[in-house]
């Protein structure tokens, strides 16, 4: 129980498929466009990570915990380059991350296509099955750097980790 845990190739669909020690991760092609960019007002707003894990697969407390390093640094890599401001207000605050659960990969790709949906940075990792997990299993879903309020409109509901 977390609670709060403070390029290899081309893929399909234009994704960006990573390699990086136990597991993969896809993240946007960088000249796709930006739908999501902050307004000014979200610059003085609270801003957090949201890390959604798939508790179907039963992975073991450091296994989850290693996708969610994935996940994190992902989103970290990609936001860096495309909302520099906002990871400035997001590093300022503490870097807040927050660990949810979900029951399967259904609602974790449901839950990315509404990210996408609305602009917000993410990254979906999938496990390279080296470990515990089948290989291409998508274990961990980050969401952010980005403003709470927005996160909360996608995660709102779901139970922490």
């Amino acid at each position: 129980m977390f609670g709060v845990i403070r390029p290899i190739a081309w893929g399909s669909e234009r994704k960006l498929i990573v390699a990086d020690g136990d597991s993969d991760y896809e993240t946007d092609s960088e000249d796709e466009s930006d739908a999501g960019n902050s307004s000014l007002a979200d610059l003085f707003t609270e801003h957090k990570m949201i890390l959604v894990v798939r508790t179907d697969l039963q992975m073991t407390k450091g296994k989850a915990a290693a996708q969610c390093c994935h996940a994190t640094l992902g989103c970290y890599k990609k936001a860096i380059r495309r909302h520099p401001a906002v990871v400035k207000v997001w590093e300022r605050s503490g870097q807040p991350k927050i660990t949810v659960q979900t029951k399967g990969e259904e609602s974790l790709l449901i839950l990315q296509a509404q990210a996408e949906s609305v602009g917000i940075n993410h990254c979906l990792v999938r496990d390279a099955g080296r470990t515990q997990i089948a290989a291409g299993s998508s274990t961990v879903l980050g969401l952010g750097p980005a403003p709470k309020h927005k996160l909360d409109q996608i995660t709102g509901d779901l139970k922490l980790y």
